[in-house]
């Protein structure tokens, strides 16, 4: 019987973010990140969506390690919430430990973790795998592709990736590892799918520096720059730029303290002297000697730029003039909250520059021709395309089958589903359990689709709440009906409908008294069935109903 390498994915498939990839040969489990989602427009009150991990729970002593590429939510914001069902060492480069350590100590489990420090080149092993790092670039430090050596072969997972060859500090992603690799000879290639439909390369890092030099040269008011915290090399060219014009920078919004805070105590960021000053004393200086970095990209409700815009920050409101520079371009889902703070800062007459043509953002992730190369180093035997929507995954295979792999070698995959390869072939196996799984507050999987769907009800119709106290006896009326609504209708504008449903309900429970029934949830059923036809012919609404019934 052939040995089989399984690899199941949990997230990252057939969607954008929580990212959780297992490697499984035998009794040795490898999760590749631990991401988290957010939620989309239908998840009313849900704050962010994390992997089902019940199948690795169920494998926990099977589980040798848990192997980092890079330190985004997508790919680290789940941990803390599955280190609760399972333990196994972590291993990750230096910035990704730093905020995985930041991450656990506001969840108050760094007594249970353990965090290992990789880097780029230097390969270490963990159960049957031996794990080689390759520096890889992306909007964020310390991100690398893994070349996992199994038993049957060796494949590579790139994570997230771009080729970028006048990157900011570090060095152009390791492409002649790659070739190695591919000379050796590779197994599988498990690839970023996220910019599959974008022709041609993408753009360098530096290109958002020289417009910036631009933006700053030509402004004599106080500048205000957004971006993601966690891409220290957009906020490193900020700072320089800043520095060059002899402006001082304040930091504000908690993401973005914590990283530079971290990021400056590893070297990664460096600072030139008396350039950051605390927000407190901004007002020191004259305006067009102040620049701002924050948080608030995604126009994130209480984030600090959207306390800035709507005037409840504690040391910054947005005045006429102002030139806000929105370095990020908006997550898919989040366009509406991003157009609601744009709206806003041009009412407060500040300058606002945030669309694509400013040239203010380019992309972490491989375009098509990356994504070729990629592919033209490894030369791996099968493909599996990783992280994206379906439409993305499937135009990747595509790419692959015109870069000559063929077609049988190409598997596109689902949450859940077994991949099972072997030096003989690759194949679909079986399931596992997987899907999503809801944090609302502290509540983790406590919210789950039947919830959603009365949210949904509620937000959409309203509820109305009919409360009656009957006699135990008899079944008459001791009080009510008194009816209550919320989100459907203002009563006082309405009150011959509100007759018409109390006369449904006595009508009701008069036909229940007559043949002498007494299951309230006969009566209760009846109550809902009746308000809803009448309410839908006569409003083509259909709100939440609630009878409620007190036995007396």
């Amino acid at each position: 019987m052939a040995e089989k390498l399984k690899i199941i994915s949990l997230g990252g498939l057939n969607e954008v973010g929580k990212n959780l990839t297992v490697y499984e040969y035998k009794n040795d489990i490898l999760v590749v990140d631990c991401g988290l989602g957010f939620p989309d427009g239908e998840m009313y009150g849900v704050d962010i969506v994390i992997p089902n991990v019940a199948y690795l729970a169920k494998n926990r002593e099977k589980i040798k390690g848990i192997v980092l590429t890079h330190g985004h939510e997508d790919h680290i914001g789940a941990l803390p919430y599955v280190l609760k069902d399972i333990t196994a060492p972590i291993y990750a480069t230096p910035l990704t430990a730093g905020l995985v350590k930041l991450k656990l100590e506001e969840h108050q489990l760094m007594n249970i973790a353990d965090i290992n420090e990789i880097a780029a080149g230097k390969s270490f092993k963990v159960g049957c795998y031996q794990i080689e790092p390759i520096h890889v670039n992306h909007s964020i430090v310390g991100a690398v592709s893994l070349a996992i050596t199994t038993p049957i072969g060796t494949v590579i997972h790139t994570g997230d990736f771009k080729i970028d060859a006048t990157p900011i500090q570090s060095e152009m992603t390791d492409l002649t590892r790659f070739g190695e690799h591919g000379r050796k000879g590779v197994l599988a290639l498990l690839s970023d799918s996220t910019n599959v439909e974008r022709p041609g390369f993408s753009q360098s890092e530096r290109k958002v520096g020289i417009r910036l030099e631009a933006l700053f040269e030509s402004c004599k008011h106080r500048i205000i720059v957004t971006t993601f915290a966690s891409n220290v090399h957009r906020i490193q060219q900020v700072i320089n730029v800043a520095a060059r014009y002899g402006r001082k920078v304040g930091i504000t919004g908690r993401s973005m303290e914590n990283m530079i805070k971290v990021s400056s105590e590893l070297g990664l960021l460096k600072i030139p002297e008396d350039t950051l000053v605390d927000m407190a004393q901004l007002k020191n200086f004259p305006k067009d000697k102040v620049t701002v970095i924050t948080t608030g990209s995604q126009g994130e409700a209480m984030s600090a730029l959207y306390r800035m815009a709507f005037a409840n920050h504690k040391h910054v409101e947005i005045m006429p003039g102002d030139r806000v520079i929105m370095s990020a371009s908006a997550v898919p889902g989040n366009e509406k909250t991003v157009s609601r703070i744009v709206n806003e800062l041009f009412r407060k007459g500040a300058e606002v520059l945030y669309r694509s043509v400013d040239e203010l953002h380019v992309s972490g992730h491989g375009f098509q021709e990356e994504l070729r190369i990629m592919m033209a180093l490894t030369k791996p035997k099968y493909f599996i395309p990783l992280h994206g929507e379906h439409r993305h995954l499937k135009l990747h295979a595509e790419l692959a089958r015109d870069m000559g792999i063929v077609p049988q070698n190409i598997v596109i995959s689902d949450l859940g589903r077994i991949i099972e390869v072997s030096r003989k072939g690759i194949k679909l196996g079986g399931t596992v359990q997987s899907g999503r799984v809801l944090v609302d507050g502290t509540g983790i999987g406590d919210v789950g689709s039947v919830v959603l769907r009365d949210r949904k009800h509620l937000a959409q119709d309203g509820m109305i709440v009919v409360v009656l106290s009957l006699s135990g006896e008899d079944g008459s009326i001791i009080s009510g009906p008194d009816i209550i609504t919320r989100g459907f209708v203002y009563v006082k504008e309405s009150a011959e409908l509100m007759e018409d449903m109390k006369h449904l309900i006595l009508d009701t429970l008069e036909t229940f008294r007559e043949t002498n029934v007494r299951d309230w949830t006969s009566v209760k059923a009846s109550i809902k069935t009746t308000l809803s036809a009448y309410l839908y012919k006569n409003t083509k609404r259909n709100p939440m109903i609630l009878p409620v019934i007190t036995e007396l």
